[in-house]
Formats: structure tokens, sequence, C-alpha cells
């Protein structure tokens, strides 16, 4: 009889998987992995870290399409241009949410903010204000020089730093500095990454290091998985250390960003000079005048942290795996490197009125994007019942796209592992149809992407045309993955060997 107790829990655990497994039939779900979900914590146990490969290589054996459960949330996950397609288009009204994630309480305003807010006439607004008050064609290109002059003064210490004979460099601290000083700039007009040699203020050395204690906390807490937002259960049991990590954070931001703003206003009171160049804050501080009622300190502050978290990480990443693609693959910066020379010449630096003529090098960036796009997935989650690939899918699901899983598929890819920028020749823009898509699509695409490709090609353009890069052994680069975040970054921080190259001989008095 005691042994008969023992199989109680095998007994019900049969029963549950073959009424679940009729009840998935009956209502036309998505197919499922074979194995099946577990109590409490559904199909978590068959996944592994980084999410986006292991979700690949599920939809590998189990198609395109497919129904997970994550802990007590449906997940639908597609694998597939078609698949994508569907879901972004047809389906793209449907999909225009995005999932409530711990994240988004504090760090998105309790889902007020444009990432995290569900579509709505809240979020068309802020969607609105940020694609063409801000970060419109028109407005990137009045920071042009913003990010030429960034650019120089990184070639400058580079240049120093390495005239005398080749210097081993740590690269991802140096895009760090262009990256952040760019977006700070046109956010408030300042720069906070400093180097060793400028002076600086007391109370400029203080703001400098608390901007910088919150940008690294952002990168931590931004690569993070909290389990609790697919299993309630440990939220019940108390505040986890994440959590608390982002109400310290939130607080944090938003006090240094509120008493920007405040510098700012008092700046613009005394300003008599209408026609002196604006950043982004001051923009919409203008606005504000008009519109107060609308444009809130809140609503500013939370936008202009979206682009401060948004916009630099996957900026920094892509320019990191592109030189570490590089220096594995030599002959391919030659190339790069000569159609530069011919077009650019030696006597200036890249601009970015150059880049149309420059398409190698637009080449590079989009396949360093294919093979490591910043947003390996796309999350949303749908707002009502709705049909993908003849399915039903009931409303409340989160949908992930695999967008690594789409642009390194062999099968839509042809030896998708190799490098080779020439895929992209006679491909203009950063889509294509729905087999590249490193920025997102439809509603909930990224907004910033003008403002991305401009920095990324400008940065990747300049170093390749002023130094010589090599690696700092005979072996390649280490091009493992980092098992945290959302974004793809690299396990081990690129490490490189540079030299000046003769443009740099010519230029660095002039710089």
């Amino acid at each position: 009889m005691e042994a008969f107790y023992l199989f109680i829990p095998l007994i019900f655990l049969v029963i549950s998987t073959f009424t679940g497994y009729f009840l998935h039939k009956l209502h036309n779900l998505p197919p499922r992995p074979w194995l099946p979900p577990l109590p409490i914590i559904g199909h978590l146990y068959l996944l592994n870290k980084p999410l986006h490969k292991s979700l690949a290589n599920l939809s590998a054996k189990n198609g395109p399409i497919q129904l997970l459960q994550f802990g007590s949330r449906p997940v639908l996950v597609v694998s597939s241009p078609l698949s994508a397609e569907e879901c972004l288009t047809k389906n793209d009204i449907v999909f225009a949410n995005r999932p409530r994630l711990l994240a988004g309480k504090y760090l998105g305003y309790n889902y007020t903010s444009l990432v995290f807010a569900p579509y709505g006439d809240h979020w068309r607004n802020l969607r609105h204000v940020s694609s063409l008050e801000i970060l419109s064609s028109h407005r990137i290109r009045e920071f042009e020089p913003i990010r030429a002059d960034e650019v120089r003064l990184m070639m400058h210490k580079l240049y120093l730093s390495s005239s005398e004979k080749p210097t081993v460099v740590q690269v991802k601290p140096m895009l760090v500095d262009l990256t952040l000083n760019v977006v700070m700039r046109m956010i408030s007009g300042k720069r906070y990454y400093y180097s060793r040699d400028d002076v600086l203020t007391e109370e400029e050395k203080e703001k400098a290091h608390r901007f910088q204690e919150i940008v690294t906390e952002i990168f931590k807490v931004m690569g993070a998985t909290n389990v609790g937002d697919y299993l309630p259960v440990l939220r019940w049991l108390g505040v986890s250390k994440l959590e608390k990590r982002l109400i310290s954070l939130q607080a944090k931001r938003d006090l240094f960003m509120q008493e920007l703003m405040e510098e700012l206003k008092e700046s613009m009171g005394n300003c008599s000079n209408g026609k002196q160049k604006r950043n982004m804050i001051q923009m919409l501080l203008s606005l504000q005048k008009s519109e107060p009622e609308c444009y809130t300190d809140e609503m500013i502050r939370s936008i202009m942290l979206v682009i401060l978290a948004g916009g630099t990480d996957t900026s920094i990443s892509t320019m990191e795996w592109a030189m570490s693609l590089l220096l594995n693959n030599p002959s391919i910066l030659k190339k790069a490197q000569a159609e530069i020379d011919n077009y650019v010449g030696t006597d200036r630096l890249v601009e970015e009125s150059d880049m149309p003529n420059l398409p190698y090098l637009g080449c590079i960036v989009k396949e360093t994007m294919r093979m490591f796009p910043a947003g390996p997935m796309l999350p949303h989650e749908s707002a009502e019942d709705c049909i993908v690939g003849g399915y039903h899918v009931p409303k409340g699901t989160m949908l992930l796209v695999n967008v690594w899983g789409i642009q390194n598929d062999p099968n839509i890819w042809g030896d998708p592992k190799t490098f080779r920028p020439e895929r992209f020749e006679g491909l203009e823009g950063y889509r294509d149809g729905f087999r590249f898509m490193p920025f997102g699509f439809g509603r909930r695409s990224c907004p910033g992407e003008g403002m991305a490709t401009r920095l990324v090609g400008l940065g990747l353009g300049c170093l390749i045309q002023c130094f010589e890069w090599e690696r700092t052994s005979e072996s390649e680069v280490d091009m493992s993955e980092g098992t945290e975040g959302l974004s793809i970054l690299k396990a081990i921080n690129l490490v490189a060997v540079c030299r000046p190259r003769r443009t740099m001989l010519n230029l660095h008095s002039q710089l």
C-alpha cells in the first residue's frame, strides 16, 4: 500500500500531461515541445542561456511557431520570416503591447514609458514626440557636429597612446566613452566621461562620478534575469534583490535627470539668444511652455532615460562585435580600408555624408548586425485572441520574435556563421523583408535607428581609416557570447593592437 502512494505523483503527472495534450489540440493552440510543461515552472526546465540560442534549438525541432509555458506565462515563439511577418503586419496592432515585466514597473515609470507603455493614446503620443520632435532625420542631422567632435577626440586619444609604438588597446572602454558622451551631449549638451587631462571643478567631478555609477548600474540591471516575471510565487515570498536594486536605481537616475533639467531650465531663462543650438531636453522644455499638461517633467525624464539606456549599450556592442570580426578576417579589414582610402583619401576623416559612398563599410555593419543583433528577441504581448499560422493564440500571450534565430538560420542564410559582408551588396537600408530586421518592425520598431546607424558607421569608419589593427596573439579573437541580459554582449571584451596609419599621421596635428 505504501508503494502505491509513492506512485501518486507520477500518476498525477501522466494524467495532467494527457489532459493538457488533448485540451491543447481541442483549442487549436500552436505546437509545443513533446516534453510536457511541469507544474509551476512550465517549460523553463528546457531552456538554457543564452535564451535566443536555446529557443532556436527548440524551433529547429518543433517548427517555426511554438507555444511554450514560462512559469505562469504562455509564450509564443516565432522563428521564421513568414511567421514574423504575420505577427508584425497582419497582427501588428494585436501584438503592439509589451509584456509587463518587473523592470517596466520601476525603470518604466509604472509601465508609462515609451518602451513599456501599452499600445494606446499615451504610447502614440510618446512615439510621436520621440520620432518627430527629437529623433527625426532633421534633428539627428542637427547633432552631426557632436558625433564628429567626439569621434575626433577618440582618434586623438588613441593616437597619443599609440604614436610611439604599437599599443595594446582595451576597445570597449574607448567605445563606452565615445557613445555615452555623444548621447549625453545630444540629450543635455554636456560630456560626462572625461579624460585624465581634463581640468574639472569638484562639482563636475561629483556629477561625472554619479553619472558613471548610474550608467554602470543600468547596464548591470539590464543584463539581469528576473525569474519572478514568470514565477509570481517568488514575488509573493518577498521583495527580491533585483527589485531592491531597481527601486534604488530608479531613484538615483530620476534625481540626476531632474537636477539636469532644472539646471537647463535656469540656463534657458537666463539666455536671451533664441537662435542657440538646443539639446534634446531644451527642445522638450520649450514645448512644455506651450503644452505643460502634455510635456510634463516625468514624461521628459522618461524619454531621455529611454534614449540613454537604449541608445548606448546597443551601439557599443555592435561596434565591438564588428571590430572583433574584422580582426578575425583581416582581408575584409583591408578591403574596407581600401574603399575608404579610395573615396575619402588620407587628408580628412570619414564624415557621415560619406556613408552612401562607402557601401562595403555599410555591408560590414549590416553583416555584424545579422550575426549579433543587439536585440536578439523582440518581446510583444497579444491584446486579444488572434490567429498565427492557422493556430489560435489567446489574449495575454507573450510573443518572442527570435530575430537571432531568423538571421542565423542556415536554411535562410547560407553558412550563417561565416562573416561575409558581400551578402548585403545592393541592399539599401537596414531591412531585408523579415529575414533581416535588427531594429524590429511595425509600430514598436526602434525609433533610434537613424541615430544608431550614423554613430556606428562613423565610429567604425574612422577606426578603420586611421589605424592598423591586429590581434594580440596568433589565435583568433574569442567570439563567445555572454549569457546574461537581452542584448548579445561579448563574454570577453576585445583587446587589440593598434598603430596609426598614414591618414592619422597626416591629420593628428589638426585634431
